[in-house]
């Protein structure tokens, strides 16, 4: 479904992303993992069409390499960001509903905005001014607006970041359900290994912008090269 070949990003004399490629399958969660400035986010602003590179990129057995961002989101590539990017003056209906007047193929169908409100567990919080919302609410508004576009694909840049234990299992659950129920593609960066252990199928771990090793979770934390380079301990998957 989505094919990087020999991938290289620049910025001088850094190759923040170095002759990577991968692939990934549809249905799949797909994680990617590794140090503090690996390149993680790098790879999905080469995806999302924000930098230019060497190499290319396939979607859906065509090349969106050069494309322009708004291009691929309509073409069903949607993200999110680590930190929430939100409207902080709209209302989370409204919110939402912007995701789908401008990304989703068609623009706004107020049936799927409800559905999505409700898909993501937000029906109690849809009036609020999204700057009222906690983190967890933040969250899922991000993850509702980009489901609003109706994508093939879900990217999500480290969702867990700076959540507890409980708003983690909320965040897991919906990103299983995601993926099972609504049948959306998903690749997710993430630095708690237990989360990518649970939920991915296959597993990339990225160092210098280089691939160390891409395989089944279970067989990439027992890799000698990934625990030398990133995990240090056969451990940290529990963590």
């Amino acid at each position: 479904m989505l094919k990087a070949f020999n991938v290289t990003k620049r910025f001088g004399a850094l190759k923040a992303v170095n002759d990577l490629s991968f692939e990934m399958q549809k249905g799949q969660i797909f994680g990617i993992a590794g140090p503090n400035g690996a390149g993680k986010s790098t790879v999905y602003n080469l995806i999302t069409g924000f930098y230019g590179y060497e190499g290319r990129i396939e979607f859906d057995g065509r090349l969106i390499t050069g494309k322009p961002p708004y291009r691929i989101a309509k073409a069903g590539i949607a993200r999110t960001f680590q930190i929430p990017q939100t409207f902080p003056s709209l209302s989370v209906q409204k919110s939402i509903s912007v995701g789908c007047r401008f990304g989703a193929p068609g623009g706004l169908d107020p049936a799927h905005v409800e559905s999505t409100i409700r898909f993501v567990d937000l029906e109690k919080e849809r009036h609020q001014n999204t700057a009222r919302l906690n983190l967890l609410g933040k969250k899922k508004l991000m993850i509702g607006a980009a489901l609003a576009t109706k994508p093939k694909i879900l990217m999500l840049d480290e969702p867990m970041a700076g959540c507890n234990p409980v708003e983690i299992k909320s965040l897991m659950d919906l990103i299983a359900r995601i993926n099972r129920d609504l049948g959306i593609t998903i690749i997710i960066i993430e630095h708690f290994m237990k989360v990518l252990t649970e939920l991915t199928e296959i597993l990339l771990i990225i160092e210098s912008g280089r691939m160390i090793c891409c395989d089944e979770p279970v067989k990439v934390v027992n890799d000698p090269r990934v625990i030398e380079s990133y995990l240090g301990d056969v451990n940290a998957a529990s963590q």
